[in-house]
């Protein structure tokens, strides 16, 4: 593993476990390292994390419940969870966001999401998001890629006897 990388995970092992005392600007360089917000500013996400909420939660507690209003997207910061939709499941990890397709049509939650060991997230309000990625075109760049593989991967799935 590169310097780079074990510095950005020892720092985010950091965060995670003192979330509470982190400033903005320190979550802005952790956001900076995760796929979805690559391309996007400092200044940008500082912003942005100022408006956010943040939660733990431990093993086997519902995150988010299928069917459940929304208005926010969740990234998580440490851990790991599974979305328990139909027709199967899917395993999320540090990096990983999920409520983007509520987010984004105005539904409802689309699945279910349980902590799967101790997880840190951070809470990103709909409006404060969306003003961040109507500057930087490569988040919907990013989440329609990735709904994309999650499609093609239930198709499979659903085509398999």
């Amino acid at each position: 593993m590169k310097a780079l990388e074990t510095m950005t995970l020892m720092r985010q092992d950091w965060l995670t476990q003192y979330w509470d005392r982190a400033r903005p600007d320190d979550w802005a360089q952790v956001l900076a390292t995760f796929p979805l917000f690559s391309g996007t500013s400092r200044r940008r996400l500082r912003k942005l994390v100022r408006q956010a909420a943040f939660a733990e939660f431990a093993s086997g507690e519902e995150v988010v419940a299928r069917g459940a209003a929304t208005n926010s997207l969740y990234l998580i910061l440490g851990g790991t969870a599974k979305a328990r939709g139909k027709p199967a499941a899917r395993v999320l990890r540090t990096g990983d966001y999920f409520g983007e397709l509520a987010l984004l049509g105005g539904a409802s939650r689309s699945a279910t999401v349980v902590a799967t060991q101790q997880l840190h997230v951070m809470r990103l309000p709909r409006e404060p998001f969306l003003r961040v990625a109507q500057h930087d075109p490569s988040i919907w760049l990013t989440m329609l890629r990735s709904l994309s593989a999650q499609f093609a991967r239930l198709e499979t799935q659903a085509a398999q006897p």
